[in-house]
């Protein structure tokens, strides 16, 4: 590799990540060279600062354009494809989060509900179902969420997260603030003055 070497660190670990996270080593890779590049890079300045044949990083990139992570720019009077990923890192992590759901999330969730829509003819099938139907309500549960995440602008979405457990206390709160005399409490309200 013709990289610095904090660089090639960060390249190669990024390699051995992808392989845990579902991609190759080589599209880790060439992700993380294009992430910490200052400027657009073309497939043969990928392909020389990498030491990868030009057809893996060819396909790399398709990869990665298909996970839409990288964005292609034209550089004036160059007839080449140059490549960069987006510098708000946010907008990386939304469209990677999305990404997923879209291949991970989304089909499991369209299996359940075709299988939840037959009626099950054993005890053990009738089991299974609800097992299912458990996993597909947490499963819409989250996705809910995910979408309402989704959402908050990049400000919110930090102080949601910066929160951490803080979020366990305020829940605390309100439900302290529930049991107040005159509040709801459980789907009842307390009347005052009633014996």
């Amino acid at each position: 590799m013709d990289l610095p070497a904090i660089t090639q660190a960060f390249v190669l670990h990024f390699g051995e990540m992808g392989s845990r996270w579902g991609i190759s080593r080589t599209v880790g890779q060439i992700y993380a060279l294009l992430f910490l590049s200052p400027e657009p890079l073309n497939a043969d300045q990928i392909v020389e600062k990498l030491s990868f044949s030009r057809s893996n990083v060819s396909m790399g990139l398709k990869e990665l354009q298909a996970w839409n992570l990288v964005r292609l720019r034209r550089v004036p009077g160059d007839r080449r494809d140059y490549f960069t990923t987006p510098d708000d890192l946010w907008t990386i992590v939304r469209t990677l989060a999305e990404e997923r759901k879209k291949r991970e999330v989304d089909p499991t969730l369209s299996m359940l509900r075709e299988i939840l829509m037959q009626s099950p003819a054993t005890a053990k099938e009738r089991h299974a179902q609800a097992r299912m139907q458990e996993l597909h309500d947490l499963i819409e549960l989250l996705s809910q969420w995910y979408a309402d995440v989704q959402r908050l602008d990049t400000e919110r979405l930090v102080q949601l997260l910066s929160l951490g457990a803080k979020v366990q206390k305020i829940l605390e709160m309100k439900d302290r603030l529930t049991l107040l005399p005159g509040r709801k409490a459980a789907g009842k309200t307390e009347e005052k003055g009633t014996a």
